[in-house]
C-alpha cells in the first residue's frame, strides 16, 4: 500500500499548541492569580534544561571529534541561555512573598530539589551525588537517565581528552580519572594550561569559554539564592528542603578548578 503522506504542519499543530495550553494546572482555589505565573516560569525553566543537556550533549561530542571551533559556537548559545535563565527570575521576582504564601501549601512535597534535568547538568559539569539519584523512583525516566549520567565522563574529561590529542601531555592519571569523583585541582593540568594560554590563542579562547561557563552557572546559582531570599526568607524550602541554606553553600564553587587556579599564573 502507498504511505500516507502527513498532513501539512501548522503553527499548532508542529508546536502542540493545544496540549501545551493544557499542562497548566493550579491548584489553588480560585486560582490564586500567581499561581499561573509560578507554574509557567518553572515549566519554561525545565524545557531550558531539557536544550541545555541537547547542547552540552553536542559540546562533548565536538570535542570527541577534535572541532574546537565548534564547540566554541555551541558553548556561546549556551551561555546565551543561561543569561535568559537568569532573566527570568526578574520576572519571577515580580512575585510577592504574600503573593507566593497564597498558594505555598499547595505545592505539597513538590520542591526545586525533584528536577532531575537540573542534576543531569550537575553531573555533566562534574557535580554528582548518588543521594541525588536515590531520591527518584528505580526504573523511572528519570533515575535511568541521572544513572547514565552519573556513570558517564563529564565536560571537563572530555575537555583533558581533546588537549591531549592536541599533543598535550595530559597526565595518564587525569585521563583516566574517576568520572564519579569531583574534579579536583591538579597542578600537572594547571602547568598545561598555562602553556596553553601562553602559544596556543585556539585552545586560550576555548579555555575561556569554559570560564565563561562556570561564572555564568555560578552567575545562575547567586541569583537563584537570592530569589528564594527574597520570597520565603529564611524558610524551610518546600519538600523539606533547607530552601536559601542549601542554595547559598552551593555559591561559589568552581566546576573548573585549574582554570581559575592558573590566574594568577598567566
Amino acid at each position: 500500500m502507498p504511505e500516507q503522506s502527513q498532513p501539512a504542519a501548522t503553527y499548532g499543530s508542529y508546536l502542540k499548541i493545544d496540549d501545551l495550553l493544557l499542562l497548566q494546572q493550579p491548584r489553588s482555589s480560585g486560582p490564586e492569580h500567581d499561581e499561573t505565573l509560578f507554574i509557567i516560569i518553572h515549566q519554561v525553566y525545565e524545557l531550558w534544561f531539557k536544550e541545555l543537556l541537547h547542547e552540552f550533549d553536542h559540546v562533548m561530542r565536538l570535542l570527541e571529534a577534535d572541532e574546537p571551533h565548534r564547540s566554541q559556537h555551541t558553548l556561546k548559545r549556551i551561555l546565551t541561555i543561561l543569561k535568559v535563565m537568569v532573566a527570568q527570575l526578574d520576572i519571577l521576582e515580580t512575585m510577592t512573598p504574600l503573593e507566593f504564601l497564597s498558594f505555598r501549601e499547595r505545592l505539597d512535597a513538590a520542591s526545586g530539589f525533584q528536577s532531575d534535568q537540573f542534576r543531569q547538568i550537575e553531573f555533566l559539569l562534574g557535580v554528582k551525588s548518588e543521594q541525588a539519584i536515590e531520591r527518584f523512583a528505580a526504573g523511572g525516566r528519570a533515575r535511568t537517565a541521572l544513572e547514565a549520567r552519573y556513570r558517564a565522563p563529564t565536560l571537563w574529561d572530555a575537555f583533558l581528552r581533546y588537549l591531549s590529542r592536541e599533543r598535550y601531555p595530559v597526565p595518564a592519571s587525569q585521563l583516566s580519572r574517576d568520572v564519579v569523583a569531583p574534579v579536583e585541582p591538579s597542578p600537572e593540568a594547571q602547568a598545561i594550561l598555562v602553556d596553553v594560554y601562553r602559544r596556543d590563542p585556539k585552545n586560550a579562547e576555548l579555555c575561556e569559554r569554559l570560564v565563561d561557563l562556570d561564572e555564568g552557572i555560578q552567575e545562575w546559582r547567586y541569583r537563584h539564592m537570592k530569589m528564594v531570599e527574597r520570597t520565603i526568607g529564611v524558610r524551610r524550602g518546600t519538600g523539606g528542603s533547607a530552601g536559601a541554606a542549601y542554595l547559598r553553600e552551593t555559591v561559589g564553587r568552581p566546576l573548573f578548578p585549574d582554570l581559575w587556579a592558573i590566574r594568577s599564573q598567566l
